[in-house]
C-alpha cells in the first residue's frame, strides 16, 4: 500500500471488493482516526494541482490595454517627438501610477476570489472509527470508507462495495454524456474506462442513487488526474458592467479625440497659432477630458462586493452575478433549511389507535411520549414497552433511514438529513438506539429517496419474516396503501379519514411522514414494484421546523424592497400555507400544488404566478415552469435549490443560488452564488450588497467624469477664444491622477444608503449614464469650468503671472471635485446634515490626503520646476475655498429642486409586479 506508484499496475475495477479492502488495510467500518491521519501525511492532500496564477509582468501589461490608457500613451510617444521631454515623461509616469495602481488591487482581488474558491472546497461523508463523519475532501486518504449519494461530486476514485440504483455521469472523464449504471461486482481487467462499472470516478456527479466506495486513488493518482483536468473553481468573467464601461471608454475616446483634434484644428486654422502649440493643446485636451482611472475603480467596487458577500456566508461564482442581484423581484426559495432552521423535531405521531405527542425540542433525545384526548395530551407519560403499536412504528422511522444521531461534547448532532434524524431522535427518546436497532436487523436492498418518486424503501428481517419498509410523503403513501395496521390485525384504508389526520397535522406547520410496510418472501433486490402497491400504513408523524427568525425579518425587508419572496416546496399545502403566514408572506390566501402546476398551460401560469406566493407539494422539475413564468412577466428571480434535479431551474433562474450546507455539488455548479449558511437572510444581505455596489459605482462615475469634463472644457474654450490655455496638459494629467487615486476610490468605499432596501429593483437594461446621470455630469462639469476660468481670470487680473494664475486654476478644480465629492454621497438625498458632510471616513481620508498632495504640489520647489506652478497666497485660497462651498452648495439646490419635481435618481423596472415609479426618498 506503500507504494505511490501502485495506481500504475493496480487494477482496482477487476478485484473482488474483500480484495481491494485487504490490499488497502481497511475494512467495512472505515480507518481508524489515527491511521488516517498517519495516510494523510504519506499521501498527501486530496487536491489537483492548480493551474499556475497569471504572473505578476502580464497582470501589469493587462492594465494598459485599455484604449483610454492607449491614446495616453499615444500622446506620450507623440510629445516625445515633437520634442516636449518634461510632458511626455510626466505622461508616461502617470500612465504608469494608475496601471499600478490598478495592478495591486487586481492582485487583492485575485486574492480574495482564491480564498473564495477555498470556501467552495467539497466536502466528503466518510466512515471513520465506523462512524459516519463529514470532513474536506482533500483529506480523504486511500483506504477510507466514503459514502455518496444522488447530487454529490464523487470526491475520488471509488472501489464500490455497495451500491443501490446508482448512477453517475461521467461526461468530465469519459466524455459520454449518459449516466452509466454502476454496481459492486468486479469488471474485466481489460475493460475501458467508461465500462468500469464497479469504480465511481473523482470530479464526475452522481445522478441517481447511493452508494458506499472504498477510496482506491486520490489527488493526482485519480484517472481525472491524470488527464490534467483542472478542478472547478470561481469563474471570473468580464461582467456586463465592466463591458459598459469598456464600450463608454471607446465611445468616450473617439469623442475626445475628434474634439481635441477639431480644437488644435480651429486654432491653427483661425487664430493662426503655430501648429506645435496646437498640437500639445490637443493633447492636453485628451488627457485632461480622458477618465483613465474609471475601469480600475469600477472593478475595484466590484471585487469590494464579492469580498463583503463572502464574509457574509454568500459566495458569488460569478462576477456578474454582483449586478444582477440589484435588480432581483422575485426570490423563489425552498421552505426546509432556508426559510425554516432544519432542525427538524417530531411533535406528534398518529397512530390507528389515535394521537400522541412527543415532548422535546431540538436533537437531544430527552422527552416523553403522551396520549391525545380531546385535543389535548394525558399528563401520565406512556410505557413504551406496552404500547407494541408505537414502538414497532419508532423502530420502522429508525430502520428505514440512512441518519445518525450522534453526542459531540454536550452537543447532539445529526450526520445526515434533518427530517430523518427527527426519527432516530424520536426513537432515541423511547431508548430505542440506531447502533443496537441496525445492527440485529441488517439492511438486504434499498431504493434511495429521490424527489420523483417521494418515498424510500428498505428490506429487513424482523421477528423472523422478512419485510420492506416504506417512508414517505404522505398523499403519495396513501396511494400506495390499501390497509391499515390496528391493533395488530390489517384493516381496510379509511382514505378521508387519514387524509383529515394529514390536515390536522399540517395546520398546525408540521412537515408529514408516512410510515408503512409489507411483508414479503424471497425478494433479494428490490423494484419500485415491490414497494408501490399492497402496502400496509402504519402510521403518520408531524416534524416541527420552525421559520428562523432572521428569516421574518428578512421576508419584512423583502417586502419594502419592491422583491416577492415565494415559497417552493415539497410539504403538504397546509403546512406551507401556516409557515408562510408565520413568516408574513404577502400572499398566503391559497396554496398551489405541483399537481395544479403540472395541469395548467403556461399562459394560466403566468397569471397565477403574480397572485401565489406558496407552491407546496413542487418537485424541481416545476420550479423551472415558475422562474419561466415569472421571468415571461418581466421579472428578475432568484431560485434557491439543493438537488441535482434543481439544476435546470437554477441556470434558467437569473441568479441560481444554491445551499452550502445541504446542498450537492452538482446543484452548487449550476448555481451563480453559494449560502455558506442556507438561510434566506443572507440572500436578502446579498442583494442589499448588490444594490450598494451597483450605487457606489454609478455615484463614483457621476463623481470622476465631471472633473474630465471642466478641465477638458475649460482647454477647448480656451483655443476657441484664442486665449492662454487655464491649465497644461502636464497639469491636467496632474489632476487626473491625484484625482483617480484620491478622491476616486472613496466612494467604492461608501456604505449604503438608508433607504437602499426601501427603493423598488433597478432595471437591468438600464444604460449605467442614464439621463439623470448625463445632465449631472454636464451640470457639474459647467460649475467646474466657470470656477477654473473663474479663478484663472481673477488672478491675472490681479496682475498675477501665468503660472500664478494655471496653479489657482488647477486647485480650485482640485477643491471644487473635493467639494463635489460630498454631494456625490448621495444622488439625491441631500447632504446638508451633519451626517450627510462628515459621516464617510474614506471621503474625509481621500480629502485630506488630496489637500497634502495639492499643498506639496504647490509649494515644493521640484514640484514647482516640473509643473511650473507657484505658490498662492492666502487670499487665493480664500477664495478657492469660497467658490468650492458656493459649488457644493449649487449641487445641493439643484437635487432640491430634482427632488421637488419628482426625479428619479434609481433606473427601476416594472418587473411584472405593477409601476414602480422609482423614486430615492429624499
Amino acid at each position: 500500500m506503500t507504494d505511490p506508484n501502485r495506481s500504475e499496475t493496480t487494477a482496482w475495477h477487476a478485484l473482488a471488493a474483500d480484495e481491494v479492502l485487504e490490499r488497502l488495510d481497511s475494512s467495512t467500518d472505515g480507518l481508524a482516526a489515527s491511521d488516517a491521519e498517519r495516510r494523510l501525511k504519506e499521501y498527501g492532500p486530496n487536491e489537483l494541482k492548480q493551474a499556475e496564477a497569471r504572473p505578476w509582468w502580464k497582470r501589469l501589461l493587462e492594465q494598459f490595454n485599455n484604449i483610454l490608457m492607449l491614446v495616453l500613451i499615444v500622446a506620450a510617444i507623440a510629445s516625445l517627438a515633437l520634442g516636449h521631454t518634461l510632458d511626455a515623461g510626466a505622461i508616461f509616469g502617470v500612465v504608469l501610477i494608475i496601471a499600478l495602481i490598478g495592478f495591486i488591487q487586481e492582485g487583492k482581488a485575485e486574492q480574495a476570489l482564491e480564498s473564495i474558491r477555498q470556501m467552495l472546497s467539497p466536502q466528503a461523508n466518510v466512515l471513520r472509527d465506523g462512524k459516519r463523519q463529514t470532513i474536506p475532501a482533500e483529506e480523504l486518504v486511500p483506504g477510507d470508507i466514503v459514502l455518496v449519494e444522488s447530487g454529490d461530486r464523487v470526491p475520488a476514485d471509488l472501489r464500490l462495495l455497495e451500491a443501490r440504483r446508482f448512477r453517475t455521469e461521467e461526461a468530465s472523464l469519459t466524455g459520454e454524456s449518459t449516466p452509466v449504471d454502476k454496481n459492486g461486482e468486479a469488471v474485466a481487467e481489460d475493460a475501458d474506462l467508461g465500462d468500469r462499472t464497479s469504480m465511481a470516478y473523482a470530479s464526475t456527479i452522481v445522478v441517481q442513487g447511493n452508494a458506499r466506495g472504498l477510496v482506491v486513488e486520490t489527488a493526482a493518482n485519480t484517472e481525472i488526474g491524470r488527464i490534467s483536468e483542472m478542478l472547478r473553481g470561481v469563474e471570473q468573467l468580464k461582467t456586463p458592467l465592466l463591458r459598459q464601461i469598456d464600450r463608454a471608454g471607446q465611445v468616450l475616446a473617439f469623442f475626445i479625440l475628434a474634439a481635441a483634434v477639431l480644437t488644435g484644428a480651429f486654432g491653427v486654422l483661425v487664430h493662426g497659432q503655430p501648429l506645435g502649440d496646437m498640437f500639445m493643446a490637443a493633447v492636453g485636451l485628451a488627457v485632461a477630458a480622458i477618465p483613465e482611472g474609471m475601469p480600475a475603480i469600477v472593478t475595484i467596487g466590484l471585487a469590494l462586493g464579492v469580498q463583503t458577500m463572502a464574509k457574509k456566508n454568500a459566495i458569488i461564482r460569478r462576477l456578474p452575478a454582483v449586478e444582477t442581484l440589484g435588480s432581483i423581484s422575485t426570490i423563489f426559495s425552498d421552505k426546509t433549511g432556508t426559510l425554516t432552521r432544519n432542525e427538524m423535531t417530531a411533535q406528534a405521531i398518529w397512530l390507528p389507535q389515535g394521537e400522541v405527542r412527543i415532548e422535546g425540542i431540538g436533537f437531544a433525545p430527552e422527552g416523553s411520549f403522551h396520549r391525545v384526548h380531546d385535543g389535548e395530551a394525558e399528563e401520565a407519560a406512556l410505557d413504551l414497552d406496552e404500547d407494541h403499536a408505537l414502538r414497532h412504528f419508532l423502530k420502522v422511522g429508525v430502520l428505514c433511514n440512512d441518519a445518525e444521531l450522534a453526542q459531540d461534547g454536550e452537543r447532539w448532532r445529526i450526520h445526515g438529513d434533518p427530517t430523518e434524524g427527527a426519527l432516530v431522535v424520536a426513537a432515541a427518546k423511547a431508548g430505542l438506539t440506531t447502533d443496537e436497532l441496525r445492527g440485529k436487523h441488517d439492511r438486504h436492498d434499498a431504493i434511495p429517496f429521490e424527489s420523483e418518486r417521494k418515498y424510500m424503501a428498505t428490506l429487513h428481517k424482523l421477528d423472523g419474516e422478512q419485510l420492506l419498509l416504506v417512508k414517505g410523503a404522505p398523499d403519495r403513501l396513501l396511494e400506495m396503501c390499501h390497509r391499515v395496521r390496528d391493533n395488530g390485525e390489517d384493516v381496510d384504508l379509511d382514505v378521508e379519514l387519514w387524509e383529515e389526520r394529514i390536515h390536522d397535522l399540517s395546520s398546525r406547520g408540521l412537515r408529514v411522514l408516512a410510515l408503512a410496510e409489507k411483508r414479503v418472501h424471497d425478494v433479494h433486490e428490490l423494484t419500485d414494484e415491490h414497494a408501490e402497491e399492497e402496502l400496509v400504513l402504519l402510521g403518520l408523524v408531524g416534524l416541527l421546523d420552525p421559520p428562523r427568525d432572521e428569516a421574518i425579518e428578512a421576508v419584512k425587508e423583502c417586502l419594502a424592497a419592491g422583491i416577492r419572496p415565494v415559497m417552493i416546496t415539497g410539504d403538504h399545502a397546509v403546512t406551507a400555507l401556516a409557515i408562510s403566514r408565520q413568516l408574513g408572506f404577502a400572499h398566503t390566501e391559497r396554496a398551489i400544488t405541483g399537481r395544479e402546476v403540472e395541469a395548467m398551460s403556461d399562459a394560466e401560469l403566468e397569471q397565477v404566478i403574480l397572485e401565489v406566493d406558496v407552491f407546496a407539494r413542487a418537485a424541481p422539475e416545476h420550479k423551472l415552469r415558475l422562474v419561466q413564468a415569472m421571468q415571461a412577466q418581466g421579472g428578475i428571480c432568484a431560485m434557491t435549490g439543493d438537488g441535482v434535479n434543481d439544476g435546470p431551474a437554477l441556470k434558467r433562474a437569473d441568479v441560481g443560488v444554491a445551499m452550502g450546507i445541504q446542498g450537492t455539488e452538482a446543484a452548487k455548479e449550476a448555481a451563480e452564488m453559494v449560502l455558506a449558511d442556507d438561510n434566506f437572510a443572507t440572500i436578502v444581505g446579498a442583494i442589499r450588497e448588490g444594490r450598494k455596489v451597483y450605487d457606489n459605482i454609478r455615484k463614483t462615475i457621476t463623481f470622476i467624469l465631471p472633473t474630465n469634463g471642466g478641465q477638458g472644457l475649460a482647454i477647448m474654450l480656451a483655443v476657441l477664444a484664442g486665449s492662454t490655455l487655464p491649465v497644461t496638459p502636464l497639469q491636467a494629467l496632474w489632476v487626473n491622477m491625484v484625482v483617480a487615486v484620491t478622491l476616486g476610490l472613496a466612494l467604492a468605499f461608501e456604505h449604503a444608503e438608508k433607504d437602499i432596501m426601501t427603493r423598488k429593483p433597478r432595471d437591468p437594461d438600464a444604460s449605467l449614464l442614464d439621463l439623470f446621470l448625463l445632465w449631472r455630469v454636464i451640470f457639474v462639469s459647467m460649475l467646474l469650468l466657470v470656477g477654473v476660468f473663474g479663478m484663472f481670470l481673477w488672478i491675472q487680473g490681479q496682475g498675477g503671472s501665468i503660472e500664478l494664475a494655471r496653479t489657482g486654476a488647477v486647485n480650485m478644480l482640485v477643491m471644487g471635485s473635493a467639494a463635489y465629492l460630498i454631494n456625490s454621497r448621495f444622488l439625491l438625498r441631500s447632504t446638508l446634515s451633519f451626517e450627510g458632510i462628515f459621516g464617510s471616513r474614506p471621503v474625509w481620508g481621500s480629502i485630506g490626503t488630496i489637500v497634502a498632495l495639492q499643498l506639496a504640489w504647490t509649494y515644493l520647489p521640484f514640484m514647482q520646476l516640473i509643473f511650473a506652478s507657484e505658490g498662492l497666497g492666502l487670499g487665493h485660497w480664500g477664495v478657492i475655498l469660497a467658490a468650492s462651498l458656493a459649488l457644493y452648495l449649487i449641487v445641493e439646490l439643484e437635487k432640491q429642486v430634482l427632488r421637488a419635481r419628482g426625479v428619479s435618481g434609481q433606473p427601476t423596472a416594472n418587473h411584472g409586479q405593477g409601476g414602480h415609479t422609482g423614486l430615492e426618498s429624499p
